[in-house]
Protein backbone atom coordinates (compact mmCIF):
# COMPACT_ATOMS: atom_id res chain seq x y z
CA UNK A 1 0.00 0.00 0.00
CA UNK A 2 1.75 3.56 -1.04
CA UNK A 3 1.32 6.24 1.12
CA UNK A 4 -1.21 7.96 -0.50
CA UNK A 5 -2.36 11.89 0.32
CA UNK A 6 -4.05 11.10 4.06
CA UNK A 7 -2.65 11.39 6.91
CA UNK A 8 -1.98 8.38 8.96
CA UNK A 9 -2.16 8.85 12.48
CA UNK A 10 -0.20 6.39 14.32
CA UNK A 11 2.92 7.00 17.01
CA UNK A 12 6.12 6.55 16.00
CA UNK A 13 8.59 4.86 18.10
CA UNK A 14 12.06 4.77 16.16
CA UNK A 15 13.12 6.11 12.74
CA UNK A 16 16.00 5.40 10.72
CA UNK A 17 17.46 9.07 10.01
CA UNK A 18 20.32 7.23 8.77
CA UNK A 19 18.21 5.72 5.53
CA UNK A 20 17.36 9.48 4.96
CA UNK A 21 20.46 10.64 4.92
CA UNK A 22 22.11 7.79 3.11
CA UNK A 23 19.05 7.54 0.08
CA UNK A 24 16.96 9.12 -1.99
CA UNK A 25 13.04 7.82 -1.07
CA UNK A 26 11.09 7.06 -4.00
CA UNK A 27 8.29 5.42 -2.46
CA UNK A 28 6.99 4.17 1.26
CA UNK A 29 5.05 1.27 2.03
CA UNK A 30 3.46 0.28 5.22
CA UNK A 31 4.43 -3.39 6.43
CA UNK A 32 3.31 -5.78 9.46
CA UNK A 33 6.32 -7.66 10.99
CA UNK A 34 6.18 -10.84 12.64
CA UNK A 35 7.33 -10.88 15.94
CA UNK A 36 7.07 -12.97 19.30
CA UNK A 37 6.07 -11.85 22.64
CA UNK A 38 9.48 -10.43 24.28
CA UNK A 39 10.01 -8.45 21.30
CA UNK A 40 6.64 -6.69 21.51
CA UNK A 41 7.10 -6.00 25.43
CA UNK A 42 10.49 -4.51 24.61
CA UNK A 43 9.49 -2.76 21.63
CA UNK A 44 7.14 -1.34 24.25
CA UNK A 45 10.16 0.34 26.14
CA UNK A 46 11.60 1.60 23.48
CA UNK A 47 14.60 -1.09 23.13
CA UNK A 48 14.42 -1.20 19.29
CA UNK A 49 16.95 0.20 16.80
CA UNK A 50 16.86 0.22 12.87
CA UNK A 51 19.97 2.14 12.04
CA UNK A 52 22.19 -0.94 10.83
CA UNK A 53 18.85 -2.56 9.81
CA UNK A 54 18.05 -3.88 6.02
CA UNK A 55 15.10 -5.41 4.28
CA UNK A 56 16.40 -8.17 1.80
CA UNK A 57 14.04 -10.35 -0.38
CA UNK A 58 13.93 -14.53 0.57
CA UNK A 59 12.05 -16.79 -1.94
CA UNK A 60 9.36 -14.50 -2.74
CA UNK A 61 9.35 -12.68 0.76
CA UNK A 62 10.75 -10.00 2.68
CA UNK A 63 12.84 -9.99 5.73
CA UNK A 64 13.92 -7.36 8.01
CA UNK A 65 18.01 -7.86 8.80
CA UNK A 66 19.73 -6.19 11.22
CA UNK A 67 17.19 -4.24 13.36
CA UNK A 68 18.07 -4.94 17.23
CA UNK A 69 15.20 -5.19 20.09
CA UNK A 70 17.26 -5.64 22.71
CA UNK A 71 15.35 -8.07 25.54
CA UNK A 72 14.26 -6.82 28.75
CA UNK A 73 16.36 -7.82 32.00
CA UNK A 74 13.01 -9.79 33.22
CA UNK A 75 12.48 -12.15 29.94
CA UNK A 76 10.78 -15.61 30.46
CA UNK A 77 13.20 -17.85 31.95
CA UNK A 78 12.80 -20.83 29.32
CA UNK A 79 13.18 -18.06 26.24
CA UNK A 80 16.74 -17.70 25.29
CA UNK A 81 16.21 -14.29 23.07
CA UNK A 82 18.26 -13.19 19.61
CA UNK A 83 18.21 -9.39 19.68
CA UNK A 84 19.26 -9.71 15.80
CA UNK A 85 16.99 -12.34 14.76
CA UNK A 86 16.06 -12.00 11.20
CA UNK A 87 12.47 -10.91 11.41
CA UNK A 88 9.58 -11.45 8.66
CA UNK A 89 7.47 -8.99 7.06
CA UNK A 90 3.79 -8.98 5.97
CA UNK A 91 2.33 -7.94 3.11
CA UNK A 92 0.27 -8.93 0.09
CA UNK A 93 1.72 -10.84 -2.47
CA UNK A 94 0.77 -8.61 -5.27
CA UNK A 95 2.53 -5.66 -3.38
CA UNK A 96 5.77 -8.01 -2.28
CA UNK A 97 5.96 -8.68 -6.37
CA UNK A 98 5.88 -5.23 -7.46
CA UNK A 99 8.34 -4.30 -4.59
CA UNK A 100 10.60 -7.40 -5.96
CA UNK A 101 10.00 -6.10 -9.66
CA UNK A 102 10.94 -2.75 -9.44
CA UNK A 103 14.24 -3.59 -7.22
CA UNK A 104 15.21 -6.61 -9.76
CA UNK A 105 14.84 -4.18 -12.92
CA UNK A 106 15.29 -0.21 -11.53
CA UNK A 107 18.24 -1.18 -8.95
CA UNK A 108 16.39 0.19 -5.99
CA UNK A 109 17.20 -1.01 -2.59
CA UNK A 110 14.54 -1.56 0.13
CA UNK A 111 15.48 0.46 3.69
CA UNK A 112 13.12 0.24 6.76
CA UNK A 113 12.43 4.04 7.44
CA UNK A 114 9.73 4.18 10.68
CA UNK A 115 8.61 1.57 13.10
CA UNK A 116 5.15 2.63 14.56
CA UNK A 117 2.29 1.25 16.37
CA UNK A 118 -0.87 1.23 14.51
CA UNK A 119 -3.91 0.24 16.71
CA UNK A 120 -2.45 -2.34 18.84
CA UNK A 121 -0.02 -3.52 15.88
CA UNK A 122 3.54 -2.86 15.15
CA UNK A 123 4.55 -1.74 11.90
CA UNK A 124 7.41 -0.97 9.63
CA UNK A 125 7.10 1.83 7.09
CA UNK A 126 9.58 0.30 4.18
CA UNK A 127 11.26 2.86 1.04
CA UNK A 128 11.87 1.73 -2.26
CA UNK A 129 14.91 3.79 -2.29
CA UNK A 130 18.06 4.95 -4.73
CA UNK A 131 21.43 5.66 -3.04
CA UNK A 132 22.93 9.07 -2.99
CA UNK A 133 26.47 10.14 -4.22
CA UNK A 134 28.36 12.26 -2.15
CA UNK A 135 27.77 15.20 -3.96
CA UNK A 136 23.98 14.81 -3.43
CA UNK A 137 24.51 14.05 0.00
CA UNK A 138 26.19 17.53 0.80
CA UNK A 139 23.99 19.20 -1.24
CA UNK A 140 21.39 18.30 1.04
CA UNK A 141 22.83 19.52 3.78
CA UNK A 142 23.51 22.50 2.41
CA UNK A 143 19.66 22.85 1.73
CA UNK A 144 19.01 22.18 5.14
CA UNK A 145 21.12 24.47 6.52
CA UNK A 146 20.39 27.28 3.99
CA UNK A 147 16.63 26.93 5.37
CA UNK A 148 17.30 26.34 8.82
CA UNK A 149 19.47 30.20 8.81
CA UNK A 150 16.14 31.08 6.89
CA UNK A 151 14.06 29.86 9.66
CA UNK A 152 16.23 31.38 11.92
CA UNK A 153 16.50 35.14 10.09
CA UNK A 154 12.30 35.26 10.03
CA UNK A 155 12.58 34.46 14.07
CA UNK A 156 14.42 37.29 14.44
CA UNK A 157 12.57 39.42 12.40
CA UNK A 158 9.62 38.77 14.39
CA UNK A 159 10.79 39.65 17.65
Amino acid sequence: MATSSKTHLYMSIIQNKKAYHEYFIEEKHEAGIMLEGWEVKAIRAGRAQLKEAYVTIMDGALYLFGSHISPLLNASTHIHPDPVRTRKLLMHKHEIDKLIGKVQRAGYTIMPLDMHYKGSHVKLEIGLAKGKKEHDKRATEREKDSKREAANAMKKERR
